[in-house]
């Protein structure tokens, strides 16, 4: 026993340091295994409520190197009272995926949605920021060293022309400003020093004004010395195809120091043959940039996608694998 322990230590702190690993004989068969061939990740979002089903677990655990708790970690989920935290399904998770090697990323310590109604209720800025501090606490602090990857903050730009915050209760109440922003950063390195801290949205896959208000708070944070290492990309692409400037998109926010990362891709469209090319261009882009270390799927199957309708995802409602499952794993065995 003593000689197959050792071995599964060693596994768990690589993939809780952001490492991928992976015997060459596994490099051709799995999206795990051949990207971490490559020294990254490709994982999914995963619903705990899902586990439970042979076929989605099984497709789990054989094809991703990387988990994403799709709900469980959210602040209505994991505080819905002030103070009173619960984490038994984050916990399943989390539990999970280190049984089977996977890397973690936590999702999301802060976000305008999925609050509990007494958070919308706080009147003050000061009542806010400490409330903000003590779920990043409790949350961040509970799976302190289990996490590589945290979503610190997530979309907290507006979409449109102007560049803005959105408005939100945090806007609200503490400014449009990335004050706040840069606060609950500093909170969760404090609460898990070792994770590396992301900023994460959706629209900002190309240069436009809401990728470039992130990347001049992004410049502006590595300028000053805020933990921040790492940006997410959402990537919920259609079937009309991916940005033209995709890859130099993520050079750019690359360039400034910070890790890159494809983090709730699915690509809608009842075409598969299209839909395999868009995967493809996807995955070429992100393998392209050497700051480019994971690419997450927002979930297993289209049987259970959020955009079930426009069957987005590799794998389809009986886990078979679609065209764009074969193409992407050409692109991580290339």
């Amino acid at each position: 026993m003593i000689g197959k322990v050792r071995p599964l230590v060693l596994a768990a702190a690589l993939v809780v340091a952001g490492v991928a690993t992976a015997g060459p004989a596994e490099a051709a068969t799995t999206l795990g295994a051949s990207a971490a061939a490559k020294g990254r990740f490709f994982g999914a979002a995963v619903a705990n409520n899902h586990l439970g089903e042979a076929a989605y677990a099984n497709t789990l655990d054989r094809e991703f190197n990387s988990v994403t708790p799709e709900n469980e970690m959210k602040w209505d989920a994991t505080e819905p009272n002030p103070g009173q935290f619960t984490f038994g399904a984050a916990d399943n998770i989390v539990n999970h995926a280190r049984s089977h090697g996977q890397s973690l990323r936590g999702h999301t310590l802060v976000w305008h949605s999925q609050l509990p109604g007494w958070v919308n209720q706080i009147s003050t800025g000061s009542a806010l920021m400490t409330a903000m501090q003590r779920h990043i606490n409790g949350v961040a602090g509970r799976y302190r060293g289990q996490i590589a990857y945290w979503d610190v903050v997530n979309e907290a730009f507006a979409d449109g022309t102007g560049g803005g915050l959105r408005s939100s209760i945090w806007t609200q109440r503490l400014g449009f400003n990335t004050g706040w922003i840069e606060q609950a950063f500093r909170l969760a390195r404090t609460a898990d020093p070792n994770a590396k801290l992301c900023y994460n949205d959706y629209n900002t896959d190309g240069q436009n004004a809401k990728s470039n208000a992130v990347f001049n708070m992004v410049r502006d944070f590595k300028a000053r010395g805020v933990p921040i290492d790492c940006v997410g990309f959402q990537s919920h692409l259609n079937i009309n195809g991916v940005p033209g400037d995709y890859q130099a998109n993520l050079q750019r926010f690359a360039n400034l120091g910070v890790d890159v990362q494809i983090t709730e891709l699915d690509i809608g469209g009842s075409n598969f043959t299209t839909q395999a090319n868009n995967y493809r261009t996807v995955v070429q882009a992100c393998l392209n940039v050497s700051r480019c270390n994971r690419i997450v799927t927002w979930g297993v199957t289209d049987k259970y996608s959020w955009r079930a309708s426009s069957t987005p995802l590799l794998f389809d409602g009986n886990f078979n694998k679609k065209p764009a499952y074969n193409s992407v794993l050409a692109v991580l065995n290339s």
